[in-house]
């Protein structure tokens, strides 16, 4: 018995704590495995968060540098140039002429504003030889241009979209520059045409998302309109509109996503806002490229193009708004919404400041009346569409490159800080209304050179409602 006791008496004190201990090492085993396991799935699934987080991330867009035609001063065309011109040809009458004269006394345009050399001729040489030409001559230069203020080569170029409206040569004029810089084999190569003169913002959008898929990407993007073969001969009034107002211009700018380049990026895209209100009859035929009863052809402006474009300005800024508009002024225009539904409906509407968002405004320089409808929409001060103005006065309606330049007097004034934010506007056929957002994110001198550099000192000028020139 006593054999018995001792043997339980040792299982008792040896055996059953072994057990114990055994059990405890094999559960505390389990845990600790269980929890590396955790850990491990905790760390991948964090990891894969953050992969998708900065997948999913829209990639900064830069605007490394642009730059804009300087037209020759043999190109200059005076307002006694223009009518004397216009007296001479014989496709005007009288009242076709005198038609023309009121337009430029009211234009907002200055006495050095340029033409084409096709349409110093008499009569202007409306051929698609001499289209090729000018389209050479200006886009070549402001590409040049760019190119050397960035230090980039040709062949480093990922992308070009090109946007002119009027012109549409085969080959096309985004082949042209592919071919005069010899361009990589690979090279996305893009031509806009038909959409009017807020297709520089379209262009720049469509750079915008190519930069999105692809990284450490350069796109080219140049916006110009070419006049030569587009000079309208005839005598209906709404299509010597144009005539009157669209002068020689273009602009190339380099876009990239990279936040580090050879020369330090100028500005940063923030936002594109596209509105498009073709789906509304009398906005898609306010602007047509048409025939006249004599069978010549030419660009006609309705005499709902006003109407049609607060239209669509009203319609934009409600998108784009809520994106760079401070709490304060978004609670006021949602307070006017609501008090408009649940009150009355002629509670008057809020209109937001929008000086409040933006310290520099570039507004299409379609025309004074253009400018002067925006002016009055946004409330915006003199000052806020000077820029608009002076561009007008300066260069004239140069189509969809017109917001190059008042970018660059911003610039040549001296007025553009690091933290500024600039607000484009751009109006264009279809009928549509496009805007574009950027931040300067470092400051910008005069660079001293530039469309403005020799005449910048001179501006701004006083434009009269009616300049007297007869």
């Amino acid at each position: 018995m006593r054999g018995v006791s001792d043997a339980g008496r040792l299982a008792r004190n040896i055996l059953i704590p072994a057990a114990i201990a055994a059990a405890a090492y094999l559960l505390l085993s389990s845990v600790l495995i269980n929890q590396t396991l955790l850990l491990l799935l905790s760390t991948s699934a964090a990891a894969c968060c953050g992969a998708a987080f900065l997948l999913s991330r829209p990639r900064p867009v830069y605007l490394v540098d642009y730059a804009c035609l300087r037209p020759l001063q043999t190109c200059r065309v005076p307002f006694a140039t223009y009518m004397e011109h216009a007296r001479m040809c014989e496709f005007f009458d009288e009242k076709s002429v005198e038609f023309q004269m009121r337009i430029l006394e009211r234009s907002g345009l200055g006495e050095e504003t340029c033409l084409p050399p096709a349409n110093h001729y008499l009569p202007p040489q409306k051929t698609m030889e001499g289209g090729r030409w000018e389209a050479e001559m200006v886009v070549f230069s402001v590409v040049d241009e760019v190119l050397a203020r960035t230090k980039m080569e040709a062949k480093n170029v990922d992308a070009v979209v090109v946007n002119c409206s009027l012109f549409a040569p085969t080959p096309s004029m985004v082949d042209m520059v592919v071919n005069r810089y010899k361009m990589r084999s690979n090279v996305r190569a893009y031509n806009l045409s038909g959409m009017g003169c807020s297709a520089g913002i379209i262009a720049v959008d469509l750079a915008r998302q190519l930069l999105q898929v692809h990284s450490n990407w350069y796109v080219l993007v140049i916006s110009t309109e070419i006049l030569t073969p587009n000079y309208y001969a005839g005598r209906s009034r709404s299509m010597l509109l144009p005539n009157c107002l669209f002068r020689m211009g273009a602009a190339a700018s380099l876009l990239s996503n990279r936040s580090s380049t050879v020369v330090p990026p100028k500005y940063r895209l923030l936002h594109v806002v596209r509105t498009h209100c073709g789906a509304h009859d009398p906005s898609f035929l306010c602007v047509t490229q048409a025939e006249d009863p004599a069978g010549q052809i030419g660009i006609s402006l309705s005499k709902d193009l006003m109407s049609v474009a607060g239209d669509a300005l009203r319609s934009n800024i409600t998108t784009i708004g809520p994106l760079v508009l401070p709490a304060s002024e978004q609670l006021r225009f949602l307070f006017a919404l609501l008090a408009r539904r649940a009150i009355s409906s002629s509670w008057p509407p809020y209109l937001p400041d929008f000086r409040k968002a933006f310290d520099h405004f570039c507004i299409h320089a379609g025309g004074r009346a253009v400018i002067d409808e925006l002016q009055r929409s946004l409330r915006l001060k003199p000052g806020d569409v000077e820029a608009s103005r002076m561009t007008l006065h300066r260069f004239g309606n140069t189509s969809s490159s017109s917001l190059w330049y008042e970018l660059s007097y911003i610039e040549a004034k001296g007025r553009m800080k690091k933290g500024d934010r600039v607000w484009m506007i751009g109006f264009g056929s279809g009928f549509k209304c496009n805007s574009a957002v950027w931040r300067c994110v470092r400051d910008v001198g005069f660079p001293g050179d530039g469309p403005w550099a020799e005449c910048v000192h001179r501006y701004p000028v006083h434009v009269p409602e009616i300049v007297s020139f007869a």
